[in-house]
């Protein structure tokens, strides 16, 4: 298979999150190649408020993975990390999610590509413009950077410098 360029986000928010962040990036290789990292953001949780914050990052990277292949490498290093399953949107120590895989679109009762509520979410649209700002979403057929008009950037504060650790 050829080389998929893909955009995965990146979240923790329990013990040490720029560790984890930074660990899953690291645990990437050598089947996904991390290309470019954004800024890593502090947000406010989604979905259920009753959390401590998380810090947020999307990262640029090529695989030969399949999209069904590259959803089951992020699950095991979230499993690898220590990941346990909670509520849903609780809290986690890391959470890996395909954004876009080249321009496909997968629906399938196991994957979503692209991620199917990504487009309602700041914290996800924001580092996520400053990777790939024109990249078009294939099924809306609108940018990341118009998507972000359209969303609440409120408690998005920029926690640290991009770039791939």
């Amino acid at each position: 298979m050829d080389q998929a360029t893909v955009f995965i986000a990146l979240g923790s928010n329990l013990q040490d999150r720029l560790k984890n962040l930074n660990e899953a990036v690291s645990q990437l290789l050598p089947s996904v190649i991390p290309v470019a990292c954004s800024p890593i953001y502090e947000t406010e949780p989604w979905g259920y408020h009753d959390q401590p914050r998380f810090l947020n990052q999307v990262i640029q990277a090529t695989t030969d993975l399949s999209p069904e292949e590259l959803l089951a490498y992020l699950k095991n290093i979230e499993s690898q990390m220590g990941r346990k399953q909670t509520i849903r949107l609780g809290p986690r120590l890391i959470d890996l999610d395909i954004l876009f895989y080249d321009n496909l679109a997968v629906n399938t009762p196991s994957l979503s590509i692209p991620h199917p509520t990504m487009h309602e979410r700041a914290f996800v649209l924001v580092p996520l413009a400053d990777l790939a700002p024109q990249i078009i979403h294939p099924v809306l057929n609108i940018s990341v950077e118009e998507l972000l008009t359209s969303v609440d950037r409120k408690g998005i504060r920029r926690f640290r410098s991009g770039g791939c650790e």
